[in-house]
Formats: structure tokens, C-alpha cells, sequence
């Protein structure tokens, strides 16, 4: 069994944001688009630009953690031809999103925001996410001024929710 140790494990916080930043042109971005075969464990493929990847997160063995959402995540590589086909058996909504990576300096480390604009159905929702690569960085971080409400535990901000629904039901 794997441990809390692991290559696997994802360790993030989700926040709203008060204000996009600055020339958002000038940081890298991928257009994203995925879909659930299953939300209990979560079944997730996507596509980012030309890259398609099949993902599994389980929060199987793992105690809940108030200041993060923790849980283990293994990433495979699909072909175009593999995600098509399993893009017709998604279950819900497909979520059309642009990501924008933009580095953090946190104190001796560099992390990276994950600014996720939604596109379609949920056009209007922002949300950046960061991840950490331990706890103890995770405890540490002070988000920035942009940041806005952390919704790391609101299960509404996930994406495996947003695909299981027809609107938002978010402020």
C-alpha cells in the first residue's frame, strides 16, 4: 500500500480570486478540456492542448485534512484515439476550462498557480489552485493578494461536481 510519502500523493489548495492578474498574455496557458467516467473513486480524462492523460485520485487511506485536499493521484498517458473514445462515455457535463500557470515565490520555494478560467456551462467561474509538495510547505503559504476565499474543502469548486450539474449553484 502506498504511503503518504509517495510520488502520488496530491497535496492542493483551491481559492476564488479578488481580481485576475496583471497581462495574463505573458504566462504559459493550456487549453483544457475533461470528463468523468466515474466520480467515486474519480476516473478523469483530459486533454491539455495536444497532451491526453487518464487520471485516477482516490482519498482511500487517507484522513481529512481541513486545510487542503490530500489524495492520492496516479496520471497515465493516452493517444488521441484512446481519449476520443473515451470521451464519448463520460458521465455528465464535458468542462472547458483555459489554464494559466503563473509562479509563486514563497519564502526560499517556488510554487505555481493554477488559474483556471471556465469556459461553456460555467463561463464566469475563476478559481486558481496551487500544489504543494509537502505539508509543511502547504501549512507555510501565504497566498497572494489576488487570492480570494479559500474553497479547498467545497466540494462545489470541483470539477468532478461542476460535471455533475447543469448550473452553477455558486456565488
Amino acid at each position: 500500500m502506498k504511503t503518504e510519502k509517495d510520488d502520488d500523493l496530491e497535496i492542493e489548495k483551491k481559492f476564488k480570486i479578488k481580481k485576475l492578474p496583471e497581462n495574463l498574455s505573458q504566462y504559459k496557458k493550456k487549453v483544457i478540456e475533461q470528463g468523468y467516467l466515474c466520480t467515486n473513486p474519480i476516473v478523469r480524462i483530459r486533454r491539455s492542448n495536444e497532451d491526453y492523460i487518464l487520471t485516477y485520485k482516490s482519498l482511500f487511506g487517507l484522513k481529512e485534512n481541513q486545510e487542503a485536499k490530500i489524495c492520492h493521484e496516479l496520471e497515465v498517458p493516452l493517444n488521441k484515439e484512446g481519449y476520443e473514445h473515451l470521451r464519448e462515455k463520460i458521465d455528465g457535463n464535458l468542462i472547458s476550462k483555459t489554464r494559466y500557470l503563473i509562479p509563486l515565490k514563497q519564502e526560499g520555494y517556488s510554487l505555481k498557480a493554477e488559474l483556471d478560467i471556465f469556459e461553456g456551462s460555467f463561463k464566469g467561474l475563476v478559481i486558481v489552485e496551487v500544489e504543494f509538495p509537502t505539508i509543511e510547505i502547504m501549512k507555510k503559504f501565504q497566498p497572494p493578494e489576488w487570492f480570494g476565499e479559500d474553497v479547498s474543502n467545497d466540494k462545489r469548486y470541483t470539477n468532478n461536481y461542476l460535471a455533475t450539474v447543469s448550473k452553477l449553484d455558486i456565488e
